[in-house]
């Protein structure tokens, strides 16, 4: 953890201790029954900060080692909250599918209350009517593969919009950072999806000559809200992003939750207002467009169809204003940086493994051809690209320990007995790691894929980059073409090399840990085009 979050624990601690050294018991240990729990096996947890302390900057890491040692189902206490962590797919397996009524809920934390409009969007939201009405209107409406292919255009413009101006960024041999071009690809996808138009525009920069005058760029757009689009959309996200995978306090330790220690929640509420005057401007115009169309209106784009489902009185659970918000505000979040970062992270470890890059590369010269782009109907005739995103997903989950899930009753797994109230994380990351599943696991090694029948799609425990079960991740269909049509372009339109001086065994794969686990230092690299020219310019 950060020195500001141990400063932070040491202050609950003294508090805690000035407080007659209250200690909090786990749930239920004072609960009367004809034979003790058996609870999983797990470290002594110290008075108030539990074992916390065990947590350090990668806890998909610290866990994994934990789990080492005490076994793939173990209990943790972060604070005065019991944790449980499966670490394996056959506990996975029994949280997710065999038991995934009861370990559907979600904690209240803080970052749901104060981002997710009181946890009200699908991430956060607690099971019930309201999620299950949320979940059918993404796959009967959202999601549906009618709608995706509707949109089929929308991917393949924007991943020309990314070629061509990746091929302008890196003329003249520089180095391009690629983390930007990824995110503006992933982000131009979803917002015209969702949304409608591009909120999200580049900035055209020209290149800075020789003798290093400054770059010029094209004039921001403004929304009539009267702020930068472009900036405050990559700002919002970014912060989204690192909000969501911080261990606030007040979550683990209820009595410090006022005190905001670290300032998390401060930023969670600032973060959520500018989300919020966004949100706000993009209902306006959609009802706008609705009343002037009057009969003639047809729906467009997601905004437009969950608008329509707000106005239905036969809907099971009525959808508020806010509800269409934190459901747009999913949509948008859902498919931008874990989208992004794991074709970041491939495009890395194919540049630290040249001879499987050029296996990938010789699998697009042979079904394709050098006289076109990939598309979207090609993907089902390259099965070595799927393997290289599935073990790219192995090895760099999106989401290492997936969001939390809750316990609604006591559950006994395995023959250990989980509590009502035990916050549950499936941790992915040590799951892509299990010797007994993965042979060799620390190599990157796509081909253990092209004979295994092992999909990303919930069924298989063993690979569980979305989740399973009844919190699965909704949009997994959409970001699986973004990710695999982006990725074929970008092996396929470019010789890729690290910059001069920078060998494959020098490059850093170092990770930081947000909500998606991105590179600690983004990915640079010269690319060189290989396809004729014409097949770059953009939509």
């Amino acid at each position: 953890m950060e020195l500001s979050t141990w400063a932070a624990l040491f202050l609950a601690t003294v508090l805690g201790l000035a407080l007659f050294l209250i200690v909090f018991p786990f749930p239920g240990h004072r609960r009367r029954r004809s034979r003790p729990y058996n609870l999983p096996p797990g470290p002594k947890p110290w008075p108030i900060i539990g074992n916390m302390n065990l947590m350090g900057k990668l806890p998909h890491r610290s866990i994994h080692e934990l789990s080492k040692r005490y076994g793939p189902l173990m209990q943790l206490r972060f604070g005065s909250l019991p944790v449980v962590i499966a670490a394996s797919a056959e506990t996975a397996k029994s949280i997710l599918k065999t038991h995934d009524a009861a370990f559907s809920d979600r904690p209240r934390f803080a970052v749901g209350r104060y981002t997710a409009y009181d946890c009200s969007d699908i991430l956060w939201s607690q099971y019930g009517a309201y999620l299950r009405q949320a979940r059918k209107i993404c796959a009967a409406e959202l999601f549906s593969a009618k709608r995706l292919e509707s949109f089929e255009h929308v991917r393949d413009e924007e991943v020309r919009v990314m070629l061509r101006d990746l091929r302008g960024a890196a003329s003249g041999g520089r180095a391009v950072r690629l983390r930007d071009h990824l995110q503006m690809l992933t982000l131009g996808v979803i917002s015209r999806i969702v949304l409608g138009r591009k909120y999200v525009e580049e900035e055209a920069e020209e290149a800075a000559g020789e003798g290093g005058e400054g770059a010029s760029s094209s004039p921001p757009v403004v929304t009539p809200a009267g702020f930068r689009v472009n900036e405050v959309t990559r700002e919002m996200v970014d912060e989204f992003f690192e909000l969501h995978g911080v261990f606030s306090i007040g979550d683990f330790v209820p009595w410090l939750d006022w005190l905001d220690l670290q300032g998390y929640v401060g930023r969670m509420k600032k973060m959520s207002a500018m989300f919020d005057r966004f949100l706000e401007h993009v209902l306006d115009v959609h009802n706008e467009r609705r009343r002037l169309e009057g009969e003639r209106f047809v729906a467009r784009d997601m905004v437009d169809v969950l608008l329509q489902l707000a106005d239905d009185p036969g809907l099971e659970v009525p959808l508020t204003r806010d509800n269409v918000k934190a459901i747009t505000q999913d949509l948008i979040i859902g498919a931008t940086d874990t989208s992004a970062n794991t074709m970041e992270w491939a495009l890395s470890e194919l540049l630290k493994n040249p001879k499987i890059l050029a296996k990938a590369t010789e699998e697009l010269n042979r079904v394709i051809g050098l006289d076109r782009l990939a598309t979207e109907r090609d993907l089902p005739h390259l099965p070595y690209i799927e393997a290289v995103l599935k073990e790219t997903m192995r090895v760099h989950p999106a989401a290492p320990m997936l969001a939390p899930h809750l316990a609604r009753e006591d559950v006994c797994v395995d023959g250990y007995d989980i509590l009502a109230g035990t916050t549950v994380f499936i941790n992915v990351w040590g799951i892509g790691r299990d010797p007994v599943v993965w042979d060799v696991p620390e190599e990157f090694r796509p081909e253990r894929f092209l004979e295994s029948k092992i999909d990303m799609r919930g069924q298989d425990f063993e690979l569980l980059p979305f989740g399973s079960g009844r919190r699965m991740c909704p949009g997994y269909s959409l970001a699986l073409r973004v990710m695999a049509l982006g990725l074929a372009n970008l092996i396929h339109g470019f010789v890729w090399r690290l910059p001069e001086g920078v060998t494959a065994e020098e490059l850093s794969m170092e990770e930081t840990f947000l909500l998606a686990v991105p590179r600690k230092c983004p990915l640079e690299a010269t690319v060189e085009p290989r396809l004729p020219a014409h097949l770059y310019m953009g939509a």
